[in-house]
């Protein structure tokens, strides 16, 4: 480029952005890691989660020792990485404690340590319910990426319930307003896009300017990605064909079914 035109001094430039930007790009993937009863600090700061997650307690030890404190708004104290972590597992109500110890002092092994409920026995993160675990590396790296960032998540709510699933919208909408970061959600389900919906339509921390949808298709052999718009009250302007499926037919026929064979066991 810059030997075959004139004028290509913004070249150098444009490079450096490029680079910027790209180094400020996290992925992590739709399959994490299984959790495990020790983990292991072997110093230094993790410069993402890794692929699989595989980082994320490490990443938690870093800021810990950094002595990070995270905002929460105007008027909220300041929480540490893994005070967001527990704060937010509770909020979904997978656990109600959080903690990672260390096994013995000057060991660097650690240990997860949750409860389940309150009253409740507190046991290691191996024995509660999988999606602990795999929730865990997507709020670590909702907070632990730097401030700009631009973070991409393919299907972050595997193993949540309907209800987790619906409140992790809300978790990216909060780290989307304190640590200033681009959410990218590659998803499935159908409960996280009510809750954005529903947020959009409430406009309190985001509106429909800040929030883009898109569905993919197929169009004669190739993807092809469709906008979905939002109006200002959280509809879609227009809804792909067979976007949802057909819910309301299987709630008629279901209905159907059941007055059908209420009306044999009567005669």
């Amino acid at each position: 480029m810059r030997t075959y035109h004139e004028n290509a001094g913004f070249l150098a430039e444009l490079e450096l952005e490029l680079e910027k930007m790209l180094r400020g790009v996290y992925y992590l993937g739709p399959l994490r890691d299984y959790p495990r009863s020790e983990y292991t600090r072997a110093g230094g700061d993790p410069a993402d989660m890794g692929r699989r997650g595989e980082y994320a307690v490490a990443a938690i030890l870093a800021a810990r020792e950094r002595d990070v404190k995270i905002p929460r708004g105007k008027g909220k104290p300041k929480l540490s990485l893994e005070e967001h972590v527990a704060y937010w597992l509770k909020e979904l109500k997978l656990i109600d404690e959080f903690r990672v110890e260390e096994i013995k002092k000057g060991t660097n092994l650690y240990r997860v340590h949750v409860r389940r409920s309150p009253g409740s026995s507190e046991v290691l993160i191996t024995d509660v319910g999988f999606g602990v675990s795999q929730i865990l590396p997507v709020l670590v790296l909702c907070y632990y990426a730097p401030e700009g960032s631009t973070i991409l998540f393919e299907q972050p709510e595997i193993h949540l319930h309907p209800s987790g699933q619906r409140g992790l919208a809300d978790v990216f909408i909060d780290a989307i307003k304190v640590r200033k970061v681009q959410i990218i959600v590659e998803s499935h389900s159908e409960d996280f896009l009510r809750r954005l919906q529903r947020r959009v339509a409430e406009s309190v921390d985001i509106d429909q300017t800040k929030a883009a949808i898109y569905f993919c298709d197929i169009e004669k052999g190739a993807g092809k990605l469709v906008s979905l718009e939002l109006d200002t009250f959280g509809n879609f302007l227009a809804w792909p064909k067979d976007f949802f499926g057909d819910p309301m037919g299987d709630i008629a026929a279901m209905q159907a079914a059941t007055m059908k064979r209420r009306g044999i066991t009567e005669e």
